[in-house]
């Protein structure tokens, strides 16, 4: 059986298999999970003003596991057949099998995307605990960028077990010695709080969010602190050219917010696979 998973192809289809289906719960997760927020604090600032707790729509139990998936457009409760990852999107054209109202695109393109990264993790790292610590890195920077980008937050309850993963996978220096793994976590929030209070102080404007200090602490606590300049150079780099081709091309507000979140979690990813590289060539240029 272990010679079966270390053979190259076969771990590699099976990654990509792997990464189609939890593509599909990933779905579930960047579409149910700022609900579930909302709805919390809802009970919290009730709570606090000593109010009855708000009513729910629906005495239904809802969280990530209940209940079942359902057309945002006629409730139509998703069967298991409808719900294969990719195929059924593919069969249904792209519509609800009940009225036919048009399925979001975002769902197929996240499955196609963890499938794609979990597949090359395969490749990069083989059959190993970096190959198990990179899939559940990866799974969780691609739910963290699309939450980001519906809603700009970074839940709390994926970032914190994010950089706590890190630290723990770290602890046999499984990606960088532990050391630089705990400085990493350190600077890499103390690096954008840092920035944060620069530009508010300079400006009495927040210029970014909590979520992202923690987010680039989680991928300091993965990756080590030598791989953060490179990780905020890059983000900044791409958030600052997706921003100006917003405003010029797209007519964006200039005041409008946009998420960095999504940023550093593509650079993070980055930085894992290819950062060595990346770093290489930019000193030998320098």
């Amino acid at each position: 059986m272990t010679d079966f998973f270390h053979e190259p192809l076969i771990l590699v289809v099976l990654c990509a298999l792997l990464g189609l289906f939890v593509g599909s719960f990933l779905n579930v997760v960047i579409h149910r999970l700022p609900r579930m927020m909302e709805r919390e604090w809802q009970e919290q600032a009730a709570e606090l003003r000593g109010e009855e707790p708000p009513s729910p729509p629906s005495t239904e139990r809802y969280n990530l596991a209940v209940p079942r998936s359902s057309c945002p457009h006629c409730g139509h409760r998703i069967r298991a057949i409808e719900n294969i990852p990719l195929i059924s999107y593919v069969v249904l054209r792209g519509r609800c099998r009940h009225c036919s109202a048009p399925i979001s695109a975002r769902y197929p393109l996240v499955e196609c995307l963890t499938a794609l990264v979990s597949a090359y993790a395969a490749i990069h790292f083989g059959a190993s605990l970096a190959l198990v610590g990179a899939l559940l890195f990866l799974w969780a920077m691609i739910v963290l960028a699309f939450i980001d980008l519906d809603t700009q937050l970074l839940p709390d309850q994926i970032t914190l077990p994010v950089l706590w993963l890190g630290l723990a996978f770290n602890l046999g220096a499984t990606y960088v010695p532990l050391s630089s793994a705990v400085v990493g976590a350190m600077a890499g929030y103390l690096i954008l709080w840092s920035v944060f209070w620069v530009f508010k102080l300079a400006t009495g404007k927040e210029g970014m969010g909590y979520g992202d200090f923690k987010l680039l602490a989680a991928i300091g606590a993965w990756l080590g602190w030598q791989m953060l300049p490179m990780v905020v150079l890059l983000s900044s780099l791409v958030g600052a050219a997706v921003g100006i081709s917003l405003i010029v091309f797209a007519r964006h507000e200039r005041s409008a917010p946009i998420p960095f979140g999504p940023y550093l979690a593509a650079a993070g990813v980055l930085a894992l696979f290819w950062g060595e590289t990346i770093t290489e060539l930019w000193l030998g240029n320098l």
